[in-house]
């Protein structure tokens, strides 16, 4: 039957019929749950009707169901319970209220008027190259928060109220707006926003729910010994129903897509091409330009507006993204938002949060920082960071002989900060395990000071009702792993080599979109450094460095400036 019905109606009847069989499984379970119970009214009326004698192993079996049947039902009564008012977890966003963005929200509906579907019931942005449609009906989303404001913690129980009816809430990948046109960001949307018409059908609705319940009452029995039962029984109803459940999405999935193709399917096919590009530009300017600014406690507030420029330069460089660039004459998405500084700025703190692990709130050891402040505030003052680590953990392998090929200084002075120190601990034919040395020591001092920084943001938190599971002790998607002892002293080393450059050379702190912080000698980036670096730490020949050094007009024995 399915097989002869065309259009979105056939993947709204495949979901409609896993919905179904996941429907039916929780119709089994509970089954399985009164089958005791039944047994004993059969077992009870059986007595009292005269049909089973009264007495003896009868009255014995009678009152053994009773009490399996009680104890049954009691579980199954605490397993419901815990399922109908575990919080589902919401993805972490920033609100956008209709009167922020009337524009944006006109759009959205005069779109589901021409999918002929139900519109979103509100929007939202995440920092990330993505949209959906989120369910945001339970309870506990409703009680006190508006439908599309930011998360709440997940492993809590809620009271019970009664269920909202509203459309799901529509999800917006905050780098879409600033980087798409208004028409392109149309085209991308069509699909998702004809999702909301099988998301109102109540079988597939009555199983989305089933199935975040028990996801959510898994998570709320995790590490509670009192409810294991619990977590045992919503783990293996998930189980049952994990196949059934992926098979009704792609169902719904393909059902939207099939009737966005009467929307700007052409231009759909453009907008797709962004979404690959905006995905690489947003992923090269949050590890390679906002970390090194998380890091040093400083967040930029308009990291939606830099992925423009980050694109922008992509689209310069390589030949695959030519031409992009000729699109940003066109009216951008973000012209939809009343007041996108804002947004920008909002939905940059929460990228900070998710991917760094950031406070919730600006301080003074987390501030913002603009794009025209980056080179200043973070590029140099990193450097400067940096340099004097270096230099402390230089000092501590003063007292080591064994790996110290370089003349220790004068008693009760300390060596000067000069490049020219640091080229002769890595040369020589100590200098693999002065290299060797000089990584692990610094990859301890790094992890020492990211421990204090933990504890300290812990004790600011504590009692401010930050969110446990945005604002934890560690981000919820880290951007990069752990460096190696090399790489950190690759890092520091070059850090000296631009401060002395800056010092000495009339060099200064500079932004690449693509790749961060950047040295500009005589206005322009000087390349070449990072392969010098690596000869040096990894062959112990400083010959490539020194002969960078004299080109730019680096005076490797002159100290630096370290604060």
């Amino acid at each position: 039957m399915i097989g002869l019905v065309a259009g979105p109606e056939a993947g709204v009847l495949v979901a409609r019929a896993q919905a179904l069989a996941v429907l039916r499984i929780r119709s089994a379970a509970l089954a399985v749950a009164l089958l005791p119970a039944a047994a004993a009214v059969v077992l009870a009326a059986g007595i009292a009707m005269g049909r089973i004698p009264d007495g003896g192993a009868w009255s014995t079996a009678r009152w053994a169901v009773l009490g399996v049947a009680v104890l049954t039902l009691a579980l199954t009564a605490g397993v419901a319970a815990v399922v109908a008012r575990a919080r589902p977890a919401l993805s972490p966003t920033v609100a956008i209220p209709e009167e922020k963005a009337p524009d944006l929200y006109r759009l959205v509906r005069d779109l589901a008027e021409r999918l002929e579907v139900p519109a979103p019931s509100a929007m939202a942005l995440t920092p990330d190259c993505d949209s959906w449609l989120e369910d945001r009906t339970h309870p506990a989303h409703c009680a006190g928060q508006g439908a599309a404001n930011g998360p709440r913690p997940r492993r809590a129980l809620a009271r019970p109220r009664r269920r909202s009816t509203a459309a799901p809430v529509l999800v917006i990948g905050s780098p879409f707006l600033w980087w798409m046109r208004v028409a392109e960001l149309r085209a991308l949307l069509a699909p998702v926003v004809a999702g909301t018409g099988p998301a109102a059908h109540p079988d597939i609705a009555a199983a989305r729910r089933f199935v975040r319940g028990l996801d959510a009452a898994v998570a709320v029995a995790a590490g509670r010994p009192a409810l294991a039962f619990v977590g045992g029984a919503a783990r293996l109803l998930l189980s049952s129903c994990r196949a059934h459940a992926a098979e009704m999405e792609r169902g719904v999935a393909a059902a939207a897509s099939e009737r966005a193709q009467s929307v700007d399917y052409g231009l759909r096919i453009v907008a797709q091409e962004q979404v690959g590009l905006a995905y690489a530009g947003w992923d090269r300017l949050l590890n390679r330009v906002a970390l090194p600014a998380w890091r040093m406690g400083r967040w930029p507030s308009r990291l939606d507006a830099g992925v423009v420029s980050a694109l922008t330069e992509l689209s310069r460089r390589d030949r695959l993204a030519e031409g992009f660039a000729s699109r940003l004459g066109e009216r951008p998405a973000c012209d939809l938002l009343e007041e996108p500084g804002a947004i920008d700025e909002a939905a940059s703190l929460l990228a900070a949060r998710l991917f760094h692990g950031g406070p919730a709130e600006s301080g003074p050891d987390w501030s913002p920082v603009a794009w025209s402040q980056y080179p200043e505030e973070v590029v140099d003052r990193k450097w400067r960071l940096e340099a004097a680590r270096l230099h402390r953990v230089l000092d501590v392998l003063d007292a080591l002989p064994a790996l110290t090929p370089a003349p220790a200084p004068p008693a009760g002075m300390a060596a000067a900060p000069t490049v020219a120190r640091v080229l002769e601990r890595l040369v020589g034919p100590a200098a693999g395990g002065v290299a060797e040395e000089l990584g692990a020591r610094l990859g301890a001092e790094v992890a020492r000071e990211a421990a204090q920084e933990e504890l300290a943001a812990k004790r600011s938190a504590y009692g401010t009702g930050a969110d446990p599971w945005v604002d934890g002790l560690s981000p919820l998607f880290p951007l990069q792993p752990p460096r190696s002892g090399r790489e950190l002293l690759a890092d520091h080393v070059t850090a000296m080599v631009c401060c002395a450059a800056v010092d000495t050379a009339g060099a200064a702190p500079g932004l690449d979109w693509l790749d961060g912080p950047a040295l500009l000698v005589g206005g322009a980036r000087r390349p070449g450094l990072a392969p010098t670096v690596l000869s040096l730490i990894e062959e112990g020949d400083d010959a490539p460095l020194r002969a960078w050094l004299g080109e730019v007009g680096v005076r490797p024995e002159k100290p630096v400036r370290l604060v």
